[in-house]
Order: C-alpha cells, then structure tokens, then sequence
C-alpha cells in the first residue's frame, strides 16, 4: 500500500542536517568537542548529571563497560533470555558467561525471583534490560544485588527517559548503557552512551574505546578503536533537544492504541513505573499465537500496518549459545508478542486505522 505504516521512523531533519555540514566544514570528524558536548548534554538531560561516555554503538558500550568494571573469564552475569542477542554477546565477549533467567510475562523485564535463583558463586553482577522502554524492577534487584555483594548494569538501550520509582534509569547501576541505534527514541545515526557512577571506571571506559590511551602513543590498556565521531554526535546533539517531545507523543499514541485495542494483551506498566513506549508490544491468545506470522502477513498485505517481533528466539536458545533453560515466560512470550507503530510520526488516522486492523485480524483468526 501507498499509505503503508511503518513499524519504526526514525526523524532525521534540518537541524540534524545542518548540524553534520557545520561539523564537516570544521574538519574535526574523529572524536572530538562535539562528543565531549555530546556527552556533558546527555548526562545534564537524561541520568542526572552522571558522567557519561560515548561510543560507536550500543553494543560497545555494553562491552567496555563490563571490562571497565572488571568482568572477564570464569565470571557469571546474569541477564534475562528475552532480549536482543547483545545482551548476552557483550557478557559472553568479555570472556564471562551470560546466565539466562526468565522474565515477568506482565512487564517484559527480568523475573527478580529467577535472578536470585540463579547466583552462585561466581556471580558478579546482575544485568536487567529496561525492554520496550519499560523499567525493570530496580528496587528488588538492587535488594537482591547488595543481599549477595553483586554489581548492577542496566541495558537501557530502548529505555532513554524511562523511570522505575521516581528515578531515571541509568542512574541505578555501576554503569548503564543507552542505544543510539537509528530505530531508537533518539539517535545519533549509529552509536551508544554510558552513564557511569564510578571515576575509576568511566576512566577505563574511555582507555578502552580509545586503544588504551588518554595521551597519545601512551598506551595504558590493551583498548578497541570504538570512538563516536563528531558528526554522530552532532546529530545526537540535536535528537536530545527534541527527545522528551517525541516521548509525550510515543506515550499519548500508546493510551490511544491500549484504550482501543480487544483481543490482545495490551502494555502493563507496573506501579510507578514511566514507560517511553521504544515498543509498544502486544501478545496474542493461546490460542491463535501459532498463526502468528500469518496474521502479521495480514497486516501488513491488506491493511498496510507495518509490525515486529521482537523477539522470536529466546537468546539461550540462539545457536550461538544453545543453553538449555526451563524459562516458561520466556517462552510464552517469544511465541505470542508483537510490536505494533507507536513512533511520534503516527497521525489519528493512523492510529485509528491500527486499531481497527488489529481487531479485524484478531476476531476473524
């Protein structure tokens, strides 16, 4: 369809252009001011000041920030089995084992209960993911984490201005990461942010992503070339600006969508929990969840509505890992989401035409 509505749309306009021409006719592309602003602005508007270093993608910064805190081989940390596979592949490129847990089938986010279950001895650290823009349960983790002497990272990475009680994520942990992926609720092209709470780490955050120097040719780590450059962080610049905006609208699309919506299981937000809708993710009955992929098919051929599935394969169950785990959420809930348009380009038509899709394809399955 001409008109077809896409899952995802990520806004890209004038300011970000002009932005990237002021940075080209500068000359200085490779990492500099405009990621040192970009990181000073980032931390003053999304993690309450804290100290925050930027990198080439959010996959990076979820894997530097583990070495700076000192993870590495014959470490466990576990993580929930119901997210994309670069939660477990940064745990799992340090040299450490990612422990797959299940999940809360109402929230999406990491079960408290099951991680718990799952320390031993050679537990580190927890690593919640706020999925779909929704806070996991920090209180309990972080009851859990200083019960047991454990370390907390928060993958943040669809969750830029969520909140769990009152405070922001990224404010929780030893570090947290956020995505700046084009899909995501800001973007700065490609690239990631990582809120620190400790000098010390932050410090070997920037040795790694910089070969291990601060001072040129004085190599004090063994480091990766994972620099953000100028131009990414002039778009991101300009995102941050606009990204509370574009929240509001992601959540008032998301009340339009729940209030109209039958025959799914629409978004839970837990009690004093602030979602900023990354995903607005829906499950299916039982019963017609094995036809998944047809009424999507539907979807998208008769009404034009774009959707995803995020995600189809628990991560210990990817071939790169291939852990056998009993994880009943985990499993309910690969089998039966998807994601719907919830971006801040929706107009009420399109609202009004997702919702009446949805229910025609549901009631006549």
């Amino acid at each position: 369809m001409s008109d077809f509505i896409p899952p995802a749309k990520p806004i890209i306009g004038a300011e970000e252009r002009a932005a990237v021409d002021r940075v080209m006719q500068t000359g200085m592309i490779a990492q500099g001011p405009e990621v040192a602003a970009f990181e000073r602005e980032f931390a003053a508007a999304m993690v309450d000041g804290r100290e925050s270093v930027a990198v080439n993608s959010g996959t990076s910064g979820l894997h530097l920030g583990l070495l700076a805190a000192g993870i590495g081989p014959g470490d466990e940390v576990i993580v929930p089995a119901f997210t994309f596979a670069a939660t477990g592949n940064s745990v799992a490129l340090t040299g450490a084992t990612p422990v797959f847990v299940d999940i809360e089938l109402d929230t999406y986010c990491v079960d408290p209960a099951a991680v718990e279950a799952a320390i031993t001895p050679r537990t580190k650290a927890i690593m919640p993911v706020h999925l779909y823009g929704h806070a996991a349960n920090m209180t309990a983790l972080g009851e859990i984490a200083e019960k047991h002497g454990l370390m907390v990272f928060e993958d943040a990475a669809q969750a830029h201005g969520a909140r769990w009680q009152g405070q922001r994520v990224g404010t929780f942990g030893t570090f947290a990461m956020f995505s700046l992926y084009p899909t995501k609720n800001m973007t700065s092209g490609e690239g990631g942010m990582v809120s620190v709470a400790d000098p010390e780490v932050a410090r070997r955050l920037r040795l790694l992503r910089n070969q291990g120097m601060e001072v040129q040719y004085q190599n004090e780590l063994v480091g990766f070339n994972n620099r953000m450059t100028d131009i990414h962080a002039a778009i991101g610049r300009v995102q941050l600006t606009k990204v509370a905006g574009w929240t509001s609208l992601r959540q008032d699309n998301a009340a339009v969508l729940t209030a109209g919506l039958r025959g799914v299981t629409t978004p839970v937000v837990a009690a004093g929990a602030e979602h900023v809708y990354h995903q607005y993710t829906v499950r299916l009955p039982e019963a017609i969840a094995p036809r998944r992929a047809e009424l999507l098919a539907r979807l998208k051929d008769e009404f034009g509505v774009g959707t995803g599935v995020y995600y189809p394969v628990p991560t210990n169950e990817l071939p790169s890992f291939n852990v056998a785990a009993d994880l009943p959420n985990t499993k309910v809930a690969a089998a039966s989401v998807f994601s719907l348009p919830v971006h801040p380009s929706l107009s009420e038509g399109d609202l009004e035409r997702i919702i009446a899709a949805v229910n025609t394809v549901v009631e006549e399955a």
